[in-house]
């Protein structure tokens, strides 16, 4: 597949609405009022699997032939990849081989249980992970479907600004978490093709800085601390991302930690619905006031709601 246009996206969108929700947008009085802008919520939280990775998981899925499918697929990932693969190869009957860090959260592991998925534990880090994947791909000649990138999960993603701006048009910002960047690629493709007008910022936490970095620089960095709550942000760009995001991505904008936390507390208090940290971090931007916003119609994608309650980042 080559670089994802509008009409892959739409293409994608058909392909795979049989398969997940299309997810609510909504508004917060108060945060309208203490923001003094239009902000408008697209709820991945509410997405199957918790988080818009069924997207990119299921096309990417759909996308592959029956045959091709026969010894299954593989990924590593501590996330909501995991379980959103294990889902998506349970659509098509195929197995979903998981490689995930031994430490990885009981709920997650849980949660990939559930869909479907074999779990094969690793060492709690990237070489072992890789390798890992390696060799379960050798043992098992199951096909790698990469957790961002991938064409594929890219077009996936895109289909949430798609959404989005069905439904909310003329938007100034949209706003969407980048960790590996297919969601934040995606929805640049998007938005760009839909409502240039329109600009596309991504949101990283400070501390995971890597994709801040390399946006301005023009070279890909690699990340040299994940020490955020934010642990869906804690990975970095792939080639295909960084690229699409270079040419179309308008801005790149770090948050503090304490700022990710108070996003997130005020989303679950006042809007009564769970997020993920990684979500958190798009409000975050405007509550440290680090951009101009006054007045404007803000789109954020909040990204997913995948958290361990018994490990709230406010408890510690």
């Amino acid at each position: 597949m080559n670089t994802p246009d509008i009409f892959s996206i739409v293409k994608a969108a058909i392909k795979i609405a049989p398969y997940i929700n299309d997810t609510p947008i909504i508004t917060s009085s108060y945060i309208t009022q203490i923001t003094n802008a239009s902000i408008f919520f697209k709820c991945e939280n509410f997405q199957k699997t918790g988080s818009f990775k069924i997207r990119g998981a299921t096309n990417a899925i759909m996308s592959l032939h029956d045959n091709q499918l026969v010894n299954g697929v593989a990924t590593h990932s501590s996330g909501n990849h995991a379980s959103a693969l294990a889902k998506a190869a349970s659509i098509k009957k195929c197995k979903a081989y998981i490689v995930m860090p031994k430490n990885s959260s009981k709920i997650k592991c849980e949660a990939v249980k559930y869909y479907g998925g074999d779990i094969i534990y690793c060492e709690p880090t990237l070489k072992s992970r890789e390798e890992t994947l390696k060799q379960v791909i050798e043992n098992t000649g199951a096909i790698e479907i990469h957790p961002y990138n991938n064409y594929n999960i890219i077009a996936g993603q895109a289909t949430a600004a798609l959404e989005f701006i069905k439904n909310i048009n003329h938007l100034n910002l949209i706003i969407t978490p980048v960790g590996g960047g297919g969601l934040l690629s995606g929805t640049a493709i998007a938005i760009k093709q839909l409502s240039p007008n329109t600009k596309v910022i991504g949101a990283e936490p400070i501390t995971v800085n890597d994709a801040f970095l390399s946006f301005y620089s023009g070279e890909l960095h690699p990340p040299t601390n994940v020490n955020t709550i934010a642990d869906g942000l804690r990975t970095s760009l792939g080639d295909l991302t960084f690229n699409i995001i270079r040419n179309k991505v308008d801005d790149i904008i770090t948050v503090s930690e304490e700022a990710i936390i108070e996003a997130m507390k005020l989303i679950w208090t006042r809007m009564k619905i769970i997020i993920e940290p990684s979500a958190a971090v798009c409000l975050a931007i405007l509550l440290e006031k680090k951009i101009e916003y006054k007045n404007m119609k803000i789109g954020i994608i909040l990204s997913g709601g995948n958290v361990d309650i018994y490990n709230l980042p406010w408890s510690k």
